[in-house]
């Protein structure tokens, strides 16, 4: 018999765009914007993009790779601040799997002459199936993504 576990964590990350706040925001909200910048990896086809940008409204990614196996990010937006801030809650899965279910909050604020977008997750990672830095990798990797998209 297996032990459900779950593991707690949080991170914070800042980065500064060479964009207006106006403009980065623009990127989180809607499935054209976003598309261009949130996908996974080398090898991974975007099957299902939907967005309803509003709060309360909810987002789902799924894609597939080349060996068949399957993601899944799903969210609802609980808080919308246009420019300003955005907050979610959304879970992920792998081949049907649940790995953890997040709170994230992304903050938008003038620097200069771009942007200061800090995102702040506090996840719980179901079973040992995700971990926590490989999340805050994974992020990190999505923000690069978006600074590609915003040149």
């Amino acid at each position: 018999m297996s032990h459900p576990t779950v593991i707690h964590a949080s991170f914070t990350i800042d980065r500064v765009y060479l964009a207006a706040p106006a403009r980065v925001f623009a990127a989180w909200a809607s499935a054209e914007a976003k598309g261009r910048w949130f996908a996974g990896p080398n090898g991974w086809t975007q099957v299902r993009r939907e967005m309803d940008f509003r709060v309360g409204g909810r987002e789902h990614v799924h894609g597939r790779f080349g060996n068949g196996e399957t993601t899944a990010f799903d969210a609802t937006y609980y808080d919308i601040v246009p420019e300003q801030r955005l907050i979610y809650v959304y879970d992920m899965r792998h081949n049907d799997v649940h790995l953890s279910i997040s709170l994230a909050t992304i903050e938008f604020k003038p620097e200069g002459k771009g942007t200061r977008l800090t995102i702040t997750e506090q996840g719980a990672f179901l079973n040992g199936k995700d971990d926590p830095a490989g999340r805050e990798m994974g992020t990190r990797i999505l923000l690069d993504q978006l600074d590609a998209a915003l040149h």
